[in-house]
């Protein structure tokens, strides 16, 4: 099986997960051909890029792999929803109630003034 400039992508994606990974490119031709030993190659935990016309059109992962890929977006969602969780709890404060009450019963100049002082203390 040749390699392919796919399996940089592959591999750089790998490194940042802390994998170390094989990952092969072969032709559809030779995947049609030689399917078991395309599926023996990834069921050992390495990844196997398809081409057609050395362009890659596919991608045979483990499902093991697959899950892992499944789960990276549902990590980022629960760190955010704990952020926001967070960032609502301190929006419930009495302290931060009584500071948008006070913005909000303002005059046009207090929340001038107030604007004025803010972008002072941030330089």
């Amino acid at each position: 099986m040749k390699e392919s400039k796919s399996r940089i992508t592959i591999a750089d994606f790998r490194r940042r997960r802390g994998e170390q990974g094989e990952t092969a490119s072969v032709t559809a031709t030779d995947a049609k051909r030689d399917f078991g030993g395309v599926l023996d190659r990834v069921m050992r935990g390495g990844a196997v890029v398809i081409t057609k016309h050395d362009t890659p059109r596919a991608v045979l992962i483990s499902v093991d792999e697959f899950d892992a890929l499944s789960r990276a977006g549902e990590t980022m969602l629960d760190t955010l929803s704990e952020q926001f969780d967070a960032m609502f709890e301190r929006m419930q404060t009495p302290k931060a109630r009584a500071g948008m009450k006070a913005a909000f019963d303002a005059s046009p100049k207090q929340l001038g003034r107030a604007a004025v002082a803010a972008a002072r203390k941030r330089g």
